[in-house]
């Protein structure tokens, strides 16, 4: 999947970084987070959405795909002989247990915290998105931001 940069995700993504005053990086891959394996028997590493190193913090954007069927994304199986809407459910499991157990904080953003048009696709309204993130930031890290 292409990595675009006026993607909704990234759009949180970056509000997340204003409000920190940190730069983060975009689709990190940690070594040990490892999807389901492939026809070779090779196990990919999964991304996540956001790494910010210097809190210490994961941050993972859930779009309407992550809660609902979306037939263009969700017509394929995978390698894993699910349907991509379970494997995602399934990484997203993994991607929280794996934070968990190495000592990351995790933020989940769901697209239906923000205003959001029928589609799923956000309104942005940035004051009012920088207000809710920030309240979530805040509870995740354990002080103000």
């Amino acid at each position: 999947m292409a990595r675009r940069i006026d993607s909704d995700e990234k759009y949180v993504l970056d509000l997340v970084s204003e409000i920190l005053g940190v730069p983060y990086h975009w689709q990190y891959c940690f070594p040990t987070l490892l999807g389901d394996p492939g026809k070779s028997g090779r196990r990919r590493k999964l991304p996540v959405d956001a790494y910010f190193p210097s809190h210490n913090l994961i941050v993972e954007y859930r779009e309407r795909q992550h809660f609902e069927p979306v037939p263009i994304m969700d017509r394929r199986m995978t390698v894993s002989g699910v349907s991509r809407g379970e494997q995602r459910r399934r990484y997203d499991s993994i991607r929280e247990q794996w934070a968990k157990e190495h000592g990351y904080k995790l933020l989940v953003i769901c697209y239906n915290e923000l205003s959001h048009k029928k589609n799923g696709r956000l309104i942005r309204n940035k004051s009012k998105d920088l207000l809710l993130i920030k309240k979530k930031l805040n509870s995740c890290l354990g002080f103000s931001v």
